[in-house]
């Protein structure tokens, strides 16, 4: 159990690499995105290879992040029924789930996805738009960010033996603090409070000026 715990360590550590690059990624695509907009609208000039960037960037946010956003256990997760028994025995369903549901299903995305990409990058394929980008860079995150997500799957399943084993703690349990969907909750609300706060500040002004 140790070389497997051990295992796990080392794929997190990935995954947690991996992450962090992406965090770097959501800047890029942003400043990309707002320089293609800019130009777009005062100089009336377009690329499509500056608009595919953005859908490359994008696709590899959404890939790339899968495994490290199931290890830092930020995906949906639906507990109504688990919720209501032991923990161990909420465990024992990660484990089944982990086996039967996400690695399959993974694993058959992981395996078509190859001969896709292959294909791709044999032939150099090229965008049908013109001035695009080559695709097969862009099918090549299929596999990767899938095989991603079945190293954090194999580690999730190896910590949730090793805490039924007492080996390890809850790989469920999640950080203190709020989570990433009740801190945007927090933030819509905020918004919305500031917005009615202006308005109400807005119609006081006129009803004075009138």
């Amino acid at each position: 159990m140790k070389f497997l715990l051990s295992l796990s360590r080392i794929i997190d550590a990935v995954n947690t690499r991996v992450g962090q690059a992406v965090i770097w990624l959501t800047l890029i695509v942003v400043l990309v995105s707002a320089s293609n907009a800019v130009v777009r609208k005062v100089f009336n000039v377009s690329s499509n290879a500056w608009l595919e960037l953005q859908w490359y960037l994008f696709g590899a946010i959404f890939l790339l992040a899968a495994g490290y956003t199931f290890l830092r256990n930020e995906h949906v997760r639906v507990d109504v029924l688990s919720q209501k028994f032991s923990r161990r025995t909420q465990i024992k369903i990660e484990i089944f789930g982990v086996l039967f549901f996400l690695l399959p299903a993974c694993v058959l995305i992981f395996w078509l996805s190859i001969p896709f990409f292959h294909e791709s990058f044999v032939l150099n394929e090229q965008s049908s738009n013109t001035g695009g980008l080559i695709r097969w860079p862009a099918k090549l995150l299929i596999p990767v960010g899938f095989l991603l997500l079945i190293l954090a799957g194999l580690s999730h399943l190896i910590k949730c033996v090793g805490f039924l084993m007492g080996k390890c703690p809850d790989p469920t349990a999640r950080p203190v603090g709020k989570s990433a969907e009740e801190e945007l909750a927090d933030e819509i609300r905020r918004q919305a409070l500031a917005d009615q706060a202006d308005s109400t500040t807005s119609k006081t002004t006129n009803a004075k000026g009138s």
